[in-house]
């Protein structure tokens, strides 16, 4: 199993003097319910066994991929809000978006024009794109939707954290709305190991609107194996707010990992890919443990759609339809 780094306590103290990223005084209106979270949980073991431990521990080790400061203008801009599948190995070869194509950090929080009134004519400026997930993604566990400080310690843990794994800020955004729709109430799950927080997954099942039941031939969502501590919905003990400390701390258990469990920069080094695809594959060993001996990121157990669902959301995927049908 790899180590891991736990963010120092100073480091999760200080995101309270962390400068807020400016959001929009009210949520904008829904014209869909956008997809989150995932078919069946993830898979993810505690330990990885094709691989020896990481002796940078929660860091990401190969200096092609790492990202040493943070830049919040590093994309092209806003992208698009489509989906399109990607099949194969992760390169781009096999057709996956290279990280050109990626959208920026703060264009990740542009909000598309569909999510406004249509008396509008633009967005208000800096709107975080993904507010209108955050903002009614709690609704389903009948908690406190995020309130725009809530937003905001999200927004400044993610800079923190990257910081601190040396992970592209992009790719925990991503896998936070993947995972959480960045409830910060998600419930914790405890099938025999606690599973809590914004990048847990393993609560969530395959979720686009109440029309949409779950499979029936698919597995019941079994937990990631991180037995993380943070937490704001605990056996029935639900905070709010979510203190910024809280928010910060489940932001650095999925990104890098716990005493349990692999995190995204563990994943990454595993992948042992030095171009784009690293992140594709790191997507897949973070849902399921692994990548199917094919090398297809959607063959294997877990969601089959995992990987293709982050690379869309970093290349501008908010609320169109979601596309793939690996998961039937």
């Amino acid at each position: 199993m790899c180590s891991k780094l736990l963010l120092p306590v100073a480091l999760i103290a200080v995101i309270a003097a962390a400068a807020p990223y400016p959001l929009a005084a009210t949520s904008p209106a829904r014209s869909t319910t956008p997809f989150f979270g995932h078919f069946s949980g993830n898979f993810q073991p505690a330990s990885s066994s094709n691989v020896q431990p990481d002796a940078t521990g929660g860091v990401v080790s190969n200096p092609a991929i790492a990202v040493t400061s943070i830049n919040n203008d590093d994309g092209i801009g806003a992208g698009t809000d489509s989906y399109t599948q990607y099949n194969g190995d992760g390169t781009t070869a096999d057709g996956w978006p290279a990280k050109t194509s990626w959208v920026s950090f703060d264009d990740m929080y542009n909000c598309p024009m569909s999510l406004f009134p249509h008396s509008l004519t633009k967005p208000p400026t800096r709107f975080n794109a993904n507010q209108a997930i955050m903002t009614s993604s709690c609704a389903q566990w009948s908690v406190a939707d995020d309130s725009s400080d809530e937003i905001n310690d999200i927004y400044s843990s993610i800079q923190q954290v990257a910081t601190a794994t040396e992970l592209d800020h992009r790719f925990i955004l991503a896998v936070i709305i993947q995972e959480s729709g960045g409830c910060v109430r998600v419930p914790t799950t405890n099938y025999g190991v606690r599973n809590p927080g914004l990048m847990q997954g393993a609560f969530l099942n395959y979720f686009s609107s109440p029309s949409r039941p779950y499979p029936s031939n698919t597995p019941p969502p079994l937990p990631v194996d991180h037995d993380g501590d943070g937490t704001c919905n605990d056996s029935g003990t639900v905070q709010n707010p979510c203190p910024a400390a809280t928010i910060t701390e489940m932001i650095s258990e999925g990104s890098a990992g716990t005493t349990s469990g692999d995190g995204l920069a563990q994943c990454i080094n595993e992948s042992a890919a030095s171009d784009v695809s690293a992140f594709y594959k790191a997507a897949r060993i973070y849902n399921s443990g692994s990548i199917d001996p094919s090398g297809d990121l959607g063959k294997g157990i877990a969601t089959h759609c995992y990987s293709s669902d982050i690379a869309n959301r970093l290349t501008g995927w908010v609320e169109a339809p979601h596309g793939c049908d690996l998961d039937g």
